[in-house]
């Protein structure tokens, strides 16, 4: 059964995208930590992210850092924290959020977006890739 991040690719799924490319998909976290909580993912359903090929893995961290720095130009934040956790969904996936204090990264305090907030965001970014 495909993953839920799958279906996102395939379309299945809407989703706020900011960039993709034939390996990997950037796109803001529906249930975000902090505004601006990006995912970034590789195309291929993979459960751990250690258990990526090296090539890739390698490429997945590339494709975040210029996600990354897209979203410091966007957000104003301290600095983007990297967070790879992986329980809930059996996709690998790195977690990119803006950080200006330490509970942004504790997964517990969420920020409500309306539609028109996620989409006006991942336009933002994808204008500062």
């Amino acid at each position: 059964m495909s993953s839920i991040f799958t279906k996102i690719i395939n379309g299945e799924i809407p989703a706020y995208k900011i960039t993709e490319d034939e390996n990997f998909l950037a796109f803001l976290d529906v249930n975000p930590n902090a505004k601006g909580h990006t995912l970034c993912i590789p195309k291929t359903e993979i459960n751990k992210i250690f258990d990526i090929e090296e090539d890739q893995y390698l490429g997945l961290m590339q494709f975040s850092r210029k996600v990354a720095i897209a979203l410091e130009k966007t957000i104003p934040c301290k600095r983007v924290g990297m967070a790879v956790i992986g329980l809930e969904v059996p996709h690998a996936h790195v977690h990119l959020i803006p950080l200006n204090e330490m509970d942004e990264m504790r997964f517990q305090n969420k920020v409500k977006l309306e539609k028109e907030e996620f989409e006006s965001l991942a336009k933002e970014i994808r204008n500062n890739l």
